[in-house]
């Protein structure tokens, strides 16, 4: 009996081990496809505000006729804002290449010392605007650092003078290079953050001293200016999204 029931379970076990063999292999799980990586593009168009510190110096000579009387370094701080706008072409994988416009209302001010002769004013860049063009690299696919250079023109303020003298408001010309960067902030679709620092410097013009609104026979003042700006704007660009 026991010799039967020992063949019995080695019958079964061979059974059992051959229908095992026979089933098919399980297949392994399923894996989920990987996301398709997201490409950035910076072709478009955009318009951007905020504001910045600024800061002016200027080199002033102060003349009768030819003869100069006088000259001096002179210059002044403040605050401004700006705004503005423009276009951007991805012309590679990495560079960017983008012309804009952009214009500042200023309170950049300081004291004015007439060289030669030590009477005082009050002298203040109003406004300013510059227009050109800038060459970007992408540190990531939503970090743009760039350079950029074109024309300008500041706008200073009449600058009243001791004994009824002054020196007429004046529109100075010139041109200006910059640095900064770009990125995308991550609460708003198109919307970045734009930082830069910019040099501009401005052609020397000869301007009359004023004596009651009118010009003096002799007196004139050389002036050639140079401002520095740090803004920082919200940018927001029209076509900004992922492409695949």
């Amino acid at each position: 009996m026991q010799r039967f029931f020992l063949g019995t379970a080695a019958a079964l076990v061979t059974v059992g081990s051959a229908l095992a063999a026979d089933l098919p292999a399980k297949a392994p799980p399923l894996k989920a496809a990987p996301l398709p990586v997201q490409v950035y593009n910076w072709t478009g168009c955009y318009v951007a505000g905020g504001g910045g510190y600024g800061m002016f110096n200027q080199d002033v000579t102060t003349f009768n006729g030819n003869v100069a009387l006088g000259d001096g370094t002179i210059g002044g701080r403040g605050w401004f804002g700006t705004a503005g706008g423009g276009c951007d072409l991805q012309i590679s994988s990495s560079w960017v290449f983008g012309a804009f416009g952009d214009y500042d209302f200023s309170d950049i001010n300081g004291d004015f010392v007439l060289p030669g002769d030590g009477r005082t004013g009050r002298e203040k860049q109003s406004s300013a605007w510059a227009a050109g063009g800038r060459l970007g690299y992408t540190l990531t696919p939503t970090i743009l650092t760039y350079a950029n250079a074109g024309y300008t023109q500041a706008r200073f303020d009449a600058i009243n003078l001791q004994d009824n003298l002054s020196i007429g408001a004046h529109t100075y010309s010139g041109w200006f290079v910059g640095a900064g960067y770009e990125y995308r902030l991550d609460w708003f679709p198109g919307l970045f953050w734009k930082t830069e620092y910019r040099y501009a410097q401005y052609g020397k013009d000869n301007l009359p001293i004023l004596a009651g609104g009118v010009p003096t026979v002799n007196g004139s003042i050389d002036s050639e200016k140079f401002i520095q700006t740090i803004r920082s704007e919200l940018v927001w660009r029209f076509n900004w999204g992922g492409r695949y």
